[in-house]
């Protein structure tokens, strides 16, 4: 064995303060060439290790053939193997500071991994310089709408055993689909390495390596790059609240807890039986900070939605009296994961400006979208999960009793613009019994899928960007299975099909109608119009930025034609209708207005002029306004 000093002093002392953000280059496994020879170096922090050695391919899994130094107070770990070679298998094997040792474990900073249920870690050389890319516009006042995917189950290979498509085949076909339909992002459910296909991704344990499931970094590389060919922004999923414990992993890596906080209080996940990180140690967030601009960077992913932010905000989330430590001020606020969230997205904000950061949180935490500067937390966007609940709450009503639940619909707008808001139906309201979203609807076939199509107008008209999960742009009848394909063959059918249509037609109406967008994220981008409760209409404006570009919505939450309905509206000589979500093409029965409505000079909802309308049952009504 020969020395090999791959960290240096500097390196040492950036790990010791949390600050070492290509930290990625410097531990795991690196291709290098030592003199006249090539091989691999290693390293590993493990700082209460009494040993530690690479084990692997190479050596025939030998634990003594290939002892590691340590070389740095910090407590990494290296050693350089001539010979050893990329593709070839590892694992370190340590012993504890009693002496004894742990099992086996799969490097933290591994690129690759073996395909699960086999578990070691894979030598894997990446580029970490990718050529410039295309990248979206994702600031609040830009158009994103949001098709949210899991790799493994849009589509399988049945024919070959039911076979998940690769990255290659994915970007082939998922890609052009997405672009096709109108969507301006795919989200992807984590891809980052994790051991149970159960967790969808979202319990990794690789926060550096892509999952091997659907090919190589390269091919992931390469799925990205096809991405942004088709002028479509990647968003990945990102898991730093908690890691699983499976015993190869992070649990107990050095012998000690290491990665995790020691008190169960505060370092063990009742609800998912996970092992939370200790945000309080400088070398972890280093782990996870790394990880993030790592993924932004290596593979020019162009944002992250952060998984669980309120399990990482709240010291009691999910916890009783008794079973949760206060912080130092004696409150129930996680002060390190504040301060680590904060940091997240400065330095993802600073070192890729192009990128944006989305927060799923739960709760009425406040700021979660402001800058840091301002206390904020520093998040682009947040989801509205309380628009999401109260929408879907509210439709699942029979229509006659819809007016004594008028507040869940109108609530959202109280809080509209206290964030940059993402409007998400997404994975998580189509799982674990509840259905999906075509079943939540009341009625028979007809108002069932009328009732989907008022619902997605619905969203598309209200401030917020967009979020929909695969299977709900023709939706599928039956719940989400991770295990099996989508149901594409209900596209067969003309009221899926029609569902299909009218998604691709409300992407398009959105993405080119600035009214629709540009002011998502202020008050100035929204007004009432009309709320009858007890007839079951809403109409409001959109407006963007010109004082004359508006849009006015019209929704009918019942499933009786409106004959004659007048509505107020800012002065034009004629509506346009631009979208009905009954016409015939979508699978609804073409009740409308023939296209276009004169605009009287009749006061009415607060404006100075009113137009008599024609409302579809359970129908959306888009109008743009003609001007002399």
């Amino acid at each position: 064995m020969i020395s090999y000093r791959l960290i240096s002093e500097l390196d040492a002392y950036l790990i010791a303060e949390g600050k070492h953000y290509d930290l990625y280059r410097k531990l795991g496994a690196h291709r290098v060439r030592e003199g006249s020879l090539d091989g691999v170096a290693f390293a590993v922090w493990a700082p209460s290790a009494r040993a530690v050695s690479v084990i692997g391919d190479f050596n025939e899994w030998d634990t003594s053939r290939h002892p590691m130094d340590v070389v740095h107070a910090c407590g990494v770990w290296q050693c350089f193997i001539d010979g050893a070679r990329e593709g070839q298998r590892y694992k370190f094997a340590i012993w504890g500071p009693d002496g004894s040792l742990v099992p086996f474990k799969a490097d933290p900073f591994a690129f690759a991994s073996e395909m699960r249920p086999a578990t070691a870690s894979v030598v894997t050389q990446l580029d970490f310089d990718p050529t410039e890319q295309w990248h979206p516009i994702q600031h609040r006042a830009a158009p994103i709408s949001i098709y949210e995917v899991h790799l493994g189950s849009w589509k399988r290979r049945p024919e070959e055993g039911n076979r998940f498509l690769t990255y290659r085949e994915l970007a082939d076909q998922l890609l052009p689909y997405v672009r096709d339909m109108g969507f301006t992002h795919v989200e992807l459910l984590p891809v980052s390495e994790h051991p149970f296909d159960g967790s969808w991704g979202y319990q990794p344990l690789g926060m550096y390596a892509v999952t091997s499931r659907f090919g190589s970094p390269e091919d992931f590389k390469y799925f990205v790059a096809r991405a942004h060919e088709l002028e479509l922004g990647v968003l990945i999923d990102w898991v730093a609240g908690h890691f699983p414990n499976d015993e190869h992993g992070l649990a107990r890596f050095d012998g000690t807890h290491l990665y995790e906080h020691a008190d169960p209080r505060q370092g063990f996940h009742p609800d998912w039986n996970t092992f939370i990180y200790n945000f309080g140690r400088n070398e972890v967030t280093n782990y996870l900070l790394a990880s993030a601009l790592f993924w932004l960077g290596t593979y020019a992913v162009d944002g992250l939605r952060v998984d669980a932010v309120a399990s990482m905000l709240y010291l009691d989330y999910s916890r009783k009296s008794g079973e949760w430590v206060p912080n130092r001020f004696g409150g129930r606020e996680n002060l390190d994961a504040i301060a680590f969230l904060r940091r997240l997205n400065e330095l993802a904000y600073d070192r890729h400006s192009s990128c944006t950061t989305v927060a799923e949180e739960s709760t009425a935490w406040p700021h979660v979208s402001a800058p840091t500067y301002l206390g904020g937390l520093g998040f682009g966007f947040k989801w509205n999960m309380g628009w999401m609940h109260d929408t879907l709450a509210y439709i699942q009503h029979e229509p006659i009793y819809r007016k004594y639940h008028h507040d869940q619909l109108t609530f959202s707008l109280i809080y509209a613009f206290s964030e940059n808001y993402v409007l998400p139906l997404s994975h998580d309201e189509v799982v674990h019994g509840k259905g999906s979203i075509l079943g939540k609807m009341p009625g028979d076939r007809w108002q069932k899928f009328a009732n989907v199509r008022l619902l997605y107008g619905y969203m598309f008209t209200h401030p917020g960007k967009k979020l929909l999960f695969m299977g709900n742009e023709f939706a599928q009848a039956s719940e989400w299975n991770h295990d099996t394909s989508l149901d594409w063959h209900l596209l067969g059918d003309p009221a899926h099909a029609g569902i299909s249509h009218l998604v691709r037609d409300l992407n398009r109406l959105y993405t080119q109608t600035p009214a629709l967008y540009e002011r998502d994220c202020v008050p100035e981008g929204f007004a009432w119009l009309a709320g009858d409760v007890e007839g079951g209409v809403i109409a409001y404006l959109r407006r963007g930025e010109r004082p004359d570009d508006f849009v006015v919505c019209v929704c009918n939450f019942t499933p009786v034609v409106r004959e004659q309905y007048r509505i107020g509206v800012p002065a034009c000589v004629r509506l346009r209708e631009i979208l009905n979500t009954d016409a015939e093409i979508y699978g609804g029965a073409n009740v409308g207005n023939l296209g276009t409505v004169c605009v009287d000079e009749i006061a009415a909802h607060g404006q100075t002029h009113s137009a008599t309308l024609r409302l579809p049952p359970l129908g959306v009504l888009v109008f743009a306004p003609e001007f002399a």
